[in-house]
């Protein structure tokens, strides 16, 4: 029986080290897993623990690993001697921890790693300017473009734009030189 309260309370701190640090969850706190799951060890005891697992759980997820990475990995850190390493149980829960969360955990560091907001969506037509403002001539194409920019899980930004026929033809030619340098780059590797 112990042996299974042992192995929901070390699922249940990988669990919770996960809402912190990779789906920021701010209800989850080093406190709260500590007296709900490890009520009995003392703050140092269960903050090296908490450390280690977080750290291991860092590392796993920096390296984006696949199950024969991950078991090598668990493998070297079951054989490491002191408080640096892992028991049997502790690379098994985190293995199966790992098999469950791997993608959520990369998709949320990829979001993590993005700055700038990023381009959600494009949308373009055509029009025809039926009366120009200031006498200028009318029935003269004109290409409306609409960027909806953000990030994921935030209100977005739009901006539209508007281009006359040269405008266009400009935007093509610094399209066409950018694909030319990319060519450039990617037949040179």
């Amino acid at each position: 029986m112990a042996d299974v309260e042992t192995t929901k309370s070390l699922n249940g701190l990988l669990n919770g080290i996960a809402q912190i640090v990779y789906y920021n969850n701010a209800e989850i706190t080093e406190e709260l897993l500590k007296n709900e799951l490890y009520p009995d060890l003392t703050q140092e005891e269960f903050r090296a623990m908490h450390e280690k697992m977080k750290g291991l759980l860092k590392s796993i997820a920096t390296a984006n690993m696949d199950q024969a990475q991950l078991e090598a990995f668990l493998t070297a850190q079951t054989r490491k001697q002191g408080k640096g390493g892992v028991s049997a149980e502790q690379a098994a829960a985190l293995s199966r921890f790992w098999k469950s969360h791997r993608a959520r955990v990369r998709e949320s560091l990829l979001g993590q790693s993005r700055w700038e907001p990023g381009l959600k969506s494009l949308t373009w037509r055509v029009d025809l300017q039926t009366s120009a403002s200031r006498g200028g001539a009318a029935n003269i194409p004109v290409a409306l473009v609409e960027l909806e920019l953000g990030r994921a899980g935030e209100d977005s930004d739009f901006v539209c734009l508007e281009f006359d026929e040269a405008k266009v033809n400009q935007v093509l030619k610094k399209m066409a030189e950018i694909q030319e340098s990319i060519d450039t780059i990617v037949h040179r590797s």
